[in-house]
């Protein structure tokens, strides 16, 4: 690209972008047509999200700025200025958060009568079940910590939540710390006639400061959250990878501080104590309306009793109509290739395929990937059995999956201990590819069964989670499935693959290609056109891709439900490129590409999003849905999420979003459309299968 285009290439921040992404979940929270108990866990995501945003994407801005680091972002932006424009945001975040809560949520919280209360409030009945809940709960937990010239500010743990006290006695103002139990549920119910009522725990600790602190003045209290960071710095060259892992996760919990929260009522000496404590900026500390710490509400929404507030659950089919009516999962396969999207559809149908490989007296061999799994794995108790089995089992478990590294490397000692090949991922790679092969001896040889899939092998998150699975015994795939992992775990030669497009040796140059050939369609007069579904999409060269076609008239449909630093709808670059972002009930993850191929489209699946690091850093994974059956059901997938007029909003060329205009059409949600189709489609299966018996029993 010349200087001349740099200047004029349309580029979003990626930050900012995404910061744009959590407003749209915010924007569900308000959302009074959502169940009230949703609307808080909507909130809650929100404060989970921007936890993890300052633990990493502003941590490592503040690390460049540290090391005097003035290189631009795609967008133009140094970190300092990036910095600077994110401060902004969030703040206007953060008022917005609190705002929803304390004057939209709560009022409706309180006329299906559910309160949260203050002291102030308690009547006698709820004070004495207070007393004594502090008494024997929460007062032999809590520690006091005195900051002074012999005891120092101490290390407070990533994200706790703490009181800071202070204290005067004999004309000496003093400090101290108290933090609120983690361990503990942050709010306790209390007794209550009508409706349900209920306080948090800091509020009672507050006011009994008293006992904690009985030979000082309390002159004030404040409560404030520290936020580290936490991204892992490894030394990937380290004789052992799993060792260096536990080191940087230990380290983790000593990151540098990058954002401190306080309620704005704290009052200035206390405030400043803070800031010179933890060594922050001025411009680092948030000042917040409270409660702090809105993750919280996660678990609230859950309790039992709120089951009518919530969304009414989509329950997964199970099993899916592909394998209704089927004794052997490998029998299925072999009869043609069969597709599951989840949560529509079970994710049992995986789990049950790893099962009856594990037991299968024929099967020789089970090679997976895992990158995220869950904490109680059947997935991976299905591999132990089938090591305890005798079968050749090979897991490549990613060990430096974000914020899963200690699960991960506990699922891997089990593995190990249980006679498995542990292979730890690959030098400077992220293995992010979802692949299972199992190698089955069979009369007419060796048959190789592959799964493949856009999301991970986690049965918990497959309940939330959009994603789709692949399942195929064709030999193309089989040889290829082999080869990769022969890559994976030895020294084998990358290969050329005769279906799979694997990162970071060919996928980019994949998408170049594929795009440039709707180009070049469209600039003969045949049929072009690119649908794009993904969490994000932020490489420079694949948007200026993207922006060439539009200019050569080629339709671009993107459902980007992240961040997007695409910038749609500008007249001479983008006008011919559509971005949606669809947020609803269910986490949008699967990644599906469509081509228009001349006429003759070809649609593609996997676990890349595109961004530098999945095409340039990462072993990633996409392949081609060749059945012609089931490429119909995916393109069909496609048109239902591009007309959704319930969870979409449509991008502006002002990077604004904008929620679909429905006035003049059905509404459409998306994702109950697929929990229904899921659902006819089992009962037709079923049909089918009585009809068949039926005949069957006629001769």
């Amino acid at each position: 690209m010349s200087e001349k285009d740099e200047k004029i290439f349309p580029y979003n921040n990626r930050e900012i972008s995404w910061l744009d992404f959590n407003m749209r979940v915010l924007e569900e929270a308000f959302r009074k047509d959502n169940p009230v108990m949703e609307r808080l866990k909507f909130l809650s995501i929100t404060a989970s999200n921007l936890d993890e945003f300052f633990m990493v994407r502003v941590a490592g801005l503040m690390e460049q700025i540290n090391s005097n680091y003035r290189g631009k972002d795609p967008a133009g932006l140094t970190p300092k200025q990036q910095i600077s424009k994110i401060n902004e945001k969030v703040r206007l975040f953060i008022n917005k958060q609190y705002n929803c809560l304390n004057k939209s949520i709560k009022t409706s919280l309180e006329q299906k009568n559910i309160k949260f209360l203050d002291m102030e409030s308690l009547n006698e009945e709820q004070r004495k079940h207070v007393d004594t809940y502090f008494d024997k709960i929460i007062f032999p937990v809590l520690t006091p910590l005195a900051v002074d010239q012999s005891r120092p500010f101490p290390l407070l743990a990533n994200k706790s939540l703490n009181i800071a006290v202070k204290l005067f006695k004999d004309g000496k103002t003093n400090f101290a710390l108290v933090q609120v139990p983690s361990i503990l549920s942050r709010f306790l119910e209390l007794p209550c006639r009508n409706g349900r009522e209920f306080i948090l725990i800091e509020n009672i600790i507050i006011d009994k400061l008293e006992k904690l602190f009985d030979l000082h003045r309390i002159k004030a209290c404040c409560q404030f959250r520290v936020t580290r960071n936490s991204d892992l710095e490894i030394d990937e060259e380290a004789q052992d990878l799993l060792a260096e892992v536990q080191r940087s996760i230990k380290k983790r919990k000593r990151g540098k501080p990058v954002r401190l929260e306080i309620l704005r009522k704290c009052d200035t000496k206390t405030k400043n104590f803070l800031i010179d404590m933890l060594d922050m900026e001025k411009q680092d500390v948030y000042e917040l309306a409270g409660p702090l710490d809105l993750t919280f509400l996660t678990k609230f929404a859950s309790l039992e009793g709120f089951e009518s507030l919530c969304f009414d659950p989509i329950m997964p089919v199970n099993p899916p109509a592909d394998f209704c009516g089927v004794n052997s999962i490998f029998d299925a396969i072999k009869e043609k290739d069969r597709l599951v999207v989840h949560p529509y559809e079970s994710f049992d149908s995986v789990i049950n395929f790893v099962k009856e490989a594990a037991n299968d007296e024929n099967v020789l061999a089970i090679k997976q990937t895992l990158y995220r799994v869950s904490g109680k794995s059947p997935i991976i108790e299905a591999l132990i059995k089938a090591a305890e089995n005798g079968k050749q089992v090979t897991v490549l478990v990613e060990l430096k999956a974000r914020f899963d590294e200690e699960n991960n490397i506990i699922w891997a000692k089990k593995l190990e201990q249980a006679g498995c090949h542990v292979i730890y991922g690959l030098l400077g790679l992220k293995t992010h590819c979802k692949i299972l092969l199992v190698v089955r001896k069979e009369e007419s040889g060796i048959r190789r069964y592959v799964h493949m899939g856009t999301g991970n092998y986690n049965d918990s998150t497959a309940k939330v989670y959009t994603d789709i699975g692949l399942f195929t015994c064709s030999e193309p795939f089989g040889i290829d499935a082999s080869f990769l992992f022969n890559t994976l775990t030895g020294y084998s030669r990358p290969p050329e693959y005769r279906k799979l497009i694997t990162a970071p040796l060919e996928m980019r140059s994949f998408f170049e290609e594929m795009i440039e050939n709707e180009i070049k369609n469209a600039e003969k007069g045949l049929p072009s056109e690119i649908t794009m579904k993904v969490n994000a999409i932020v490489d420079k060269e694949v948007i200026g891709l993207l922006y060439k076609a539009s200019q050569s008239g080629v339709k671009v449909n993107l459902i980007v439900r992240g961040i997007c630093s695409l910038i749609p709808s500008i007249e001479g670059i983008s006008e011919n490129i559509r971005v949606i972002s669809i947020v609803g009930q269910l986490l949008e993850h699967s990644r599906v590409y469509k081509f228009c191929c001349g006429g003759s489209p070809r649609v593609f699946i996997g676990s890349a999003d595109l961004m530098p690091r999945n095409l340039d850093k990462r072993v990633e994974l996409i392949f081609p849905i060749d059945n012609e059956e089931l490429k119909e059901r995916m393109i069909d997938m496609l048109e239902i999420m591009e007309n959704d007029t319930t969870n979409a909003r449509v991008q502006l060329s002002s990077t604004e979003y904008v929620r679909v205009n429905s006035h003049k059409k059905e509404k459409l949600n998306s994702q109950r459309r697929f929990a229904q189709i899921a659902k006819e489609r089992k009962q037709d299966a079923i049909n089918k299968n009585i009809q068949n018996n039926n005949i069957n029993n006629l001769f």
